[in-house]
């Protein structure tokens, strides 16, 4: 009993330093950009008493970028957890196994066949219908990567060999498809294909924030099975659990939240690696515990990176995934040389 209030002290503990991290993160990027507002100017701006200036660098432009930052954070984070959880193997996670590619594909297919080349501005209806194709890119995805990786049971290393090689063919084929539109439009390709938030709106907010809240909600109660995979097939079905059927809804899952993340943010890699151990190193191996903490890390991280993506070179903006990669590449050669 003692370990497990140490557990959950630990817990509550990591769990309110991360928030506030967030929190001090989210109020960081709302003060910094071109035009820098102060924290008496954002109070201000808040109530309604800014300049006008200051009301669209705030609501129009930062507000809606963090918000997706969040949800592409936590989402990522909560697919990286799932994914390591159920393949037993730490080195998964969606943008090394092709499923960011996968619904990266499909979503820049989609622009071209009903946008034509252009890239640049898209209508509503595309946008709020981007989340969809991606989701059907990312569970099809899933399924080849799944598919390829059977042999006569789900092997994960076989699983994250498979994933990789997915991985590259999606990519390449995303290359080809740039080819087919003008200089300015295939730019912004890909810029958002090595992760970036430039140009997000409120209607990205609207159209990504109800399912992926969605997913992670049922994917927090559905956390307290995970740490049955660790036992291995054999025990967990002597348990009474259906470890195959399991493993495909939770797989199917992960899928889906990392392609409504992919549908706003591009692919954005290493979030869903780093995220979950970061996480597991605080609070234990516990999903239970970890689950929480790797959301709170994943948006702390993708916040953190789009801040410093927006002003370490402005007014030329990085991209996110290139922030998040300086960091997470490093970690992923350690984690291979280390298995």
């Amino acid at each position: 009993m003692r370990v497990i209030a140490s557990r959950a002290g630990r817990f509550r503990l990591v769990f309110i330093v991360l928030l506030l991290l967030l929190l001090g993160a989210v109020l960081l990027s709302m003060n910094l950009g071109t035009l820098p507002i102060s924290p008496e100017e954002l109070i201000q701006t808040i109530l309604g008493r800014g300049t006008r200036m200051q009301q669209i660098a705030l609501f129009t432009i930062r507000l809606p970028r963090i918000i997706i930052a969040l949800l592409v954070g936590g989402a990522l984070a909560v697919s990286g957890v799932i994914l390591q959880s159920v393949t037993r193997n730490d080195l998964a996670e969606p943008g090394i196994l092709g499923v960011s590619s996968g619904a990266a594909m499909f979503v820049v297919v989609y622009i071209y066949l009903t946008n034509g080349n252009n890239y640049y501005s898209l209508p509503v209806f595309t946008i709020f219908t981007m989340p969809l194709i991606a989701l059907v890119g990312g569970l099809a995805a899933a399924t080849l990567i799944y598919a390829l990786a059977w042999r006569r049971g789900m092997q994960p290393r076989r699983l994250l060999l498979m994933g990789i090689a997915v991985n590259a063919g999606f990519n390449a084929l995303i290359i080809i498809l740039q080819l087919s539109f003008d200089n300015r439009d295939f730019n912004r390709v890909l810029s958002w294909t090595a992760g970036s938030l430039w140009g997000v709106s409120w209607s990205y907010v609207i159209a990504v924030s109800p399912p992926l809240v969605f997913l992670c909600a049922v994917a927090l109660y559905q956390s307290r099975y995970l740490d049955v995979f660790t036992l291995g097939d054999e025990i967990a079905c002597g348990l009474g659990v259906n470890t195959e059927k399991l493993r495909r809804l939770l797989i199917a899952m992960a899928a889906g939240m990392a392609a409504l993340a992919t549908s706003v943010a591009g692919s954005i890699a290493f979030v869903g690696l780093l995220a979950p151990h970061i996480a597991g190193k605080l609070t234990g191996p516990q999903r239970r515990y970890c689950t929480p903490a790797a959301i709170l890390t994943g948006m702390l991280l993708v916040v953190s990176s789009d801040m410093i993506a927006r002003n370490l070179f402005a007014p030329l903006e990085l991209h996110i995934g290139s922030v998040v990669s300086i960091i997470g590449a490093p970690y992923f050669i350690y984690l291979m040389v280390k298995q």
